[in-house]
């Protein structure tokens, strides 16, 4: 069996290379100056492209028979890897001022060569399918998958069975009936009866049931203060939705709650794929998608996306509605499925927290401990859906930590985040801290402040001497949990107060051969 994924891998190295090589040849003979102008002025781009090509390729696993299984596995690494390829390599003729390169040639090998794998890797997957399928890796690729938004609700709490309830099954004539009529009302006797069992007994005659996309009606309310609101709109039609949930937040004692609902991005893109026919849902989706998440994002389109939506209809992944949720002052309680829709029950624990100015562009600063327990912007590459900053101790609470020292089942990595973290192109923009003299090369991986209060207290007083660094010992030694990662940041302390220099040219070497041969992931 290793034989054959050996034999794989050396002919998918020799093929991405002549498939390279000819997309190059290709591209450059369409160009005026034909084969012999282009192949001596780009033949050091072929030759830094081709390097960075096969790099991404063999860690994201484009070269790894177990991991191409489908036609979906088949699609996703190829176009996975190749995205991340040229982006790498256009940051990297960008910083190096290499305008001298066709964007015509760049782009298009990448684009043939991606057209070319796909035609190949459409037939080599019709030919795997054809045959018998490796049971075992299909396997071992299925308990690997990313769990889907009902399997890690269900995990967390389930639908309804975590209502505080002391396990009773709640009856109408347990709560009051004005409430429940005016749920049914509303939004029909399905949610009422949903609501029902996520709320129980709490909703009594201080319980304000609203269905609306306006602050106005929330400051409206005739009472000064509530146990319970429930809103019956889904937050995705609230233009103004912070000042929204900070309204009701001042609207409720202490401990009160509060319950909306949303419908998440994956919910949105099965109701647009089950909607429409094959082959024209997708066509409609890919649309969907660019007017809804990319406009928004954008200098230029986000006021055209104002004007057309009003902020109505917006695209909200779960981990963005229970981060605007944290943010506003709640802990998250409960999450239930209630037909097309995620039902949320907040518990106010605090005021809402500013935003000051917070914006969610493809760069970020993350504030980490740094030295002497100062704290220091750490700039990286978002990874995240927005507003993930306020539900980390929730994930944690939730999911705990996974072999490595991350959360299990982060949900609030994206997609695009995901493959990323798999080639470190997040990290690259720590060489700004590098540069700024808040980090070294090689060091202690610099901390959040929840990340960091789980650390032993003398581990805690003695890495704030040190600067954090880019390559932390954990891809020397490959910690399996917390208290090993405490371990070997330990040893690196040690070692490095011996002898700083040796120390870390010896780590900087060892994580260097982890990450290219050994598949040390950053997750």
């Amino acid at each position: 069996m290793l034989m054959k994924v050996r034999r794989f891998r050396i002919i998918t190295l020799l093929a991405d290379i002549v498939i390279l090589a000819v997309s190059f040849l290709i591209m450059a003979a369409t160009k005026p100056s034909g084969l012999k102008g282009y192949i001596p002025t780009h033949g050091i781009f072929f030759a830094g492209l081709g390097v960075i090509w096969l790099t991404v390729s063999l860690i994201n696993g484009k070269m790894h028979r177990g991991k191409i299984i489908n036609f979906k596995s088949m699609i996703n690494r190829v176009i996975g890897s190749n995205l991340v390829a040229i982006a790498i390599t256009t940051l990297l003729m960008y910083a190096l001022r290499q305008d001298a390169f066709s964007r015509t040639i760049v782009l298009g090998t990448a684009i043939v060569a991606t057209i070319i794998e796909l035609v190949i890797g459409t037939l080599y997957v019709s030919y795997k399918k054809a045959t018998v399928q490796d049971y075992e890796n299909y396997r071992d690729y299925k308990a690997a998958r990313k769990k889907t938004e009902e399997e890690l609700v269900k995990k967390v709490n389930g639908n309804g069975n975590g209502n505080g309830n002391g396990g009773k099954h709640v009856t109408a004539s347990m709560v009051n009936p004005r409430v429940l009529a005016s749920i049914e009302k509303e939004a029909g006797a399905e949610m009422a009866r949903a609501i029902l069992e996520i709320s129980g007994t709490r909703l009594n005659e201080r319980t304000a049931v609203l269905s609306t996309t306006t602050v106005f009606n929330i400051s409206s309310l005739p009472n000064e203060k509530y146990d319970y609101i429930i809103n019956l709109r889904r937050i995705n039609d609230i233009e103004r939705l912070n000042d929204f949930l900070d309204e009701v937040n001042s609207k409720l004692d202490n401990k009160g709650q509060f319950l909306c609902c949303v419908e998440t991005k994956d919910q949105r893109k099965a109701r647009i794929l089950k909607k429409y026919p094959p082959v024209f849902n997708y066509i409609y989706y890919s649309i969907d998608f660019i007017y809804k998440r990319i406009f928004p994002k954008l200098k230029v389109t986000n006021a055209i996306y104002k004007y057309l939506t009003h902020g109505a209809n917006k695209v909200l992944s779960r981990a963005e509605a229970l981060g605007r949720l944290s943010r506003a002052g709640f802990m998250i309680s409960q999450e239930s499925f209630v037909g097309n829709h995620l039902c949320i029950e907040g518990v106010k624990v605090g005021d809402p927290i500013p935003m000051n100015g917070t914006n969610y562009g493809p760069l970020i600063a993350l504030q980490r401990i740094g030295r002497n327990g100062e704290l220091i912007k750490v700039y990286k590459l978002r990874t995240m859906h927005p507003y993930s900053e306020f539900i980390q101790d929730y994930v944690y609470k939730q999911h705990d930590l996974q072999q490595g020292g991350k959360f299990n089942d982060d949900f609030r990595i994206t997609s695009w985040g995901g493959v990323a973290r798999k080639v470190w192109l997040d990290e690259f923009p720590m060489f700004i801290n590098f540069f700024k003299g808040n980090m070294k090369l090689v060091g202690v991986r610099p901390l959040s402040k929840h990340y960091f209060e789980l650390y032993n207290e003398k581990l805690r007083d003695r890495r704030i001497k040190y600067k954090p660094g880019l390559v932390p010992p954990f891809y020397a030694d490959m910690p399996s949990d917390l208290e090993e990662i405490q371990e070997s940041e330990m040893r690196y302390l040690d070692s490095y107060d011996r002898s700083p220099l040796l120390t870390d040219v010896r780590y900087l070497a060892k994580s260097s051969w982890n990450i290219l041969f050994k598949k040390a992931r950053s997750n």
